[in-house]
């Protein structure tokens, strides 16, 4: 496993497909689910237009920006949690306006398939926030089933998170998920070398999770970051934080801790991208993808 720029033919405006890399003994997968178009300018309130034009190439063909949507598989031995689920078995039209475009999701389980596991076989979910396309598949009913594929798991959610955002779920998705919650505090360790951290200002208690093994760390670190260009413009705060000012804070101190030796962070919305380290130049930063 090595660290590689960009290529013609993965640039970070394409979805990454299941990629998988090792922390010692264990195994950590991204699972596909879906995508949705960001429209950039909407989205970074404080980007410029000529900050996108000198980089195009995180933009598709529209001018919209692509984030991957799916979730973290953390394999320790037989054991198997997974971290965020996705947007479900469903499609939106883009919003009128705001910098939502088209979204779907509905491949995750196939994704697990492919990675050789069954839904039954995850022990735990455990949720960064709960936005809808983090929460998807823990309640909306699997394919010929009554109930969410995960309905056996218990949903692991930091406390501040179910507390501040629980009332604002819509009726269906508060039903699906509420039976299996279970809140974690900050700093709990949720699977064996797996500590949740609560991170907020994307949300009132998004949380990251923190995944060590021996001398290394993977940061899965949920909406803290949407793009990849936001290594270079950690002031650029999402049009979907709840706290700008807070948001922002956290990405610089974050950053620092992703261009330690030995950590990878994990990207959700990261395209084409989304493992890889923070390199530093001067006052400068970049994402440089994992060669997994």
């Amino acid at each position: 496993m090595g660290i590689k720029a960009y290529s013609d033919t993965e640039r970070p405006h394409r979805p990454a497909g299941v990629r998988s890399i090792r922390l010692g003994d264990t195994k950590v997968s991204y699972v596909p689910d879906g995508a949705v178009q960001l429209r950039p300018r909407e989205l970074f309130p404080d980007s410029t237009g000529e900050a996108w034009a000198a980089h195009p190439e995180y933009l598709d063909g529209s001018g919209n920006l692509v984030a991957s949507i799916g979730g973290l598989l953390v394999e320790n031995g037989d054991r198997a949690l997974l971290i965020d689920a996705g947007f479900g078995p469903q499609s939106w039209s883009p919003a009128p306006d705001g910098p939502r475009g088209a979204i779907h999701g509905g491949a995750l389980l196939e994704s697990l398939a492919e990675l050789g596991r069954r839904p039954e076989e995850i022990e735990a979910v455990a949720i960064t926030h709960l936005h809808p396309d983090h929460t998807g598949w823990a309640w909306h009913p699997a394919p010929g089933l009554d109930r969410p594929a995960f309905a056996h798991a218990e949903y692991l959610v930091s406390e501040p998170e179910w507390v501040s955002h629980r009332d604002q779920l819509e009726p269906r998705e508060a039903a699906g998920l509420a039976p299996y919650v279970r809140t974690v505090s900050d700093g709990q360790e949720v699977f064996p070398g797996v500590r949740m951290r609560v991170a907020a200002g994307h949300s009132p208690g998004h949380a990251e999770f923190v995944i060590s093994s021996g001398a290394r760390q993977l940061i899965a670190f949920g909406d803290a970051l949407h793009s990849p260009i936001q290594v270079a413009h950690p002031e650029w705060s999402s049009a979907f934080d709840h706290d700008p000012v807070r948001s922002a804070g956290h990405r610089r101190s974050l950053l620092a801790e992703l261009a330690e030796p030995g950590t990878t962070g994990f990207g959700i919305h990261f395209a084409g991208a989304v493992f890889g380290h923070v390199e530093r130049d001067g006052d400068r930063s970049r994402w440089h993808p994992l060669d997994a």
